[in-house]
């Protein structure tokens, strides 16, 4: 970090305007963290004895409708709405009847907030790590653009700026040009929990390779190959296209392109693990075809099917390790895991917000590449 950004990103009187931090009842965890970072960063802390979260909740009425409740004061804030639309494990009741709530119950009461500080926080941003609709981001056939409509009703609606994480697809800005959209890679992170929680992690160019699950991550993966200067192969999906289940094409086989792996250490980065199957298939692959150890990587581990197949491929020697990140609620189960490699994103999420509110490049801030080069000049 710079002197002058230094200077500037500490000092709580050169930001566009006082910071207000809200997180819905889904990113309390998160949000947490993030302001602790900000309360220890701030010149004056006489300013904010209490920190810069602001309370808020959408209660909801027997019948199942809801209303946001903003529980102090926004007027003239640059304000921030931090919310986790992959948190199941938040509830509600309807008719008496308990329900997790989803992406769209989730994506709804954000609406709900926003709708109550509208016309009094001088700015609106949203820090949302899972996108919402990020996984719907195109269209095939007679299909919704979820994702692309959200965003551009989020804008409608007077949002600012969106960040989010390791989003699906980042071409989805393309919906609303006109809006700040802030696409971030934990990787340095990542990089970093790795090296200090994997024993014997060694990323030598005759020892490692990257791999990409498909084609959709190939820049993630190719990312990752290039800072740490070793080779990369790719694995597509044949899917039948004649039958649809689940929604989608299913996946026939996957095919590998590269090169040998016998004896290599693979790393494999995506960015969720859903029901875990596709990465499981691509960890089998990759051992029958010689791979040593198999380390995957996720942001958002969800987990969608359990832990019990993941369980028995590490027991199997199929799979080492898995890394994941704090951006989205993490079963309890998971987190008691030796093979699960938790990675705490919440002081890059603090830097995002005050360069947000500096109007500062956030480059300027922490810059990731330097980051990880002095990384690897450490283990060097």
């Amino acid at each position: 970090m710079t002197a002058g950004a230094n200077e500037v990103l500490f000092d709580s009187q050169k930001g566009v305007a006082p910071l207000g931090l809200i997180a819905t009842e889904s990113a309390t965890e998160l949000g947490d963290k993030i302001n602790g970072y900000l309360m220890r960063w701030l010149v004056n802390e006489e300013e904010n004895p209490d920190g810069f979260l602001i309370g808020s909740e959408c209660p909801r009425f027997a019948s199942g409708d809801g209303k946001g409740l903003i529980k102090s004061t926004v007027r003239g804030k640059d304000l921030f709405i931090l919310v986790d639309v992959g948190n199941y494990n938040c509830k509600y009741k309807m008719f008496g009847r308990e329900n997790s709530m989803s992406p769209d119950d989730h994506y709804q009461d954000l609406k709900r907030i926003i709708q109550a500080a509208s016309g009094k926080a001088h700015r609106i941003n949203v820090i949302m790590p899972i996108l919402y609709g990020g996984r719907q981001h195109r269209r095939n056939f007679r299909e919704s653009l979820d994702c692309a409509c959200a965003l551009q009703e989020l804008e409608s609606m007077g949002v600012s700026n969106i960040i989010t994480f390791d989003a699906h697809d980042p071409r989805v800005h393309n919906a609303v040009p006109l809006m700040g959209f802030d696409n971030v890679m934990p990787s340095y992170q990542v990089l970093k929990a790795m090296f200090k929680c994997i024993p014997d992690f060694d990323i030598a160019p005759d020892k490692f390779m990257v791999i990409s699950p498909d084609e959709g991550a190939l820049n993630r993966n190719m990312y990752y190959a290039s800072v740490l200067g070793v080779n990369m192969g790719m694995f597509y999906k044949r899917r039948d296209y004649s039958r649809i289940v689940n929604g989608r094409n299913p996946i026939v086989a996957h095919e590998y392109l590269g090169n040998s792996v016998e004896g290599l250490d693979v790393f494999i980065a995506d960015d969720i693990i859903s029901s875990g199957e596709s990465m499981l298939d691509i960890a089998y692959e990759l051992k029958m075809r010689g791979a040593k150890h198999i380390f995957t990587c996720a942001t958002f581990p969800l987990f969608t099917s359990g832990l019990a197949k993941f369980d028995q491929a590490v027991a199997e020697g199929k799979l080492t390790y898995v890394v994941g990140t704090n951006l989205t609620y993490r079963q309890p189960e998971l987190l008691t895991r030796d093979w699960y490699v938790d990675v705490d994103v919440s002081k890059y999420a603090a830097y995002f917000v005050v360069a947000l509110n500096h109007d500062m490049s956030v480059s300027s801030i922490i810059d990731p590449i330097k980051k990880i080069e002095a990384l690897l000049a450490k283990r060097s």
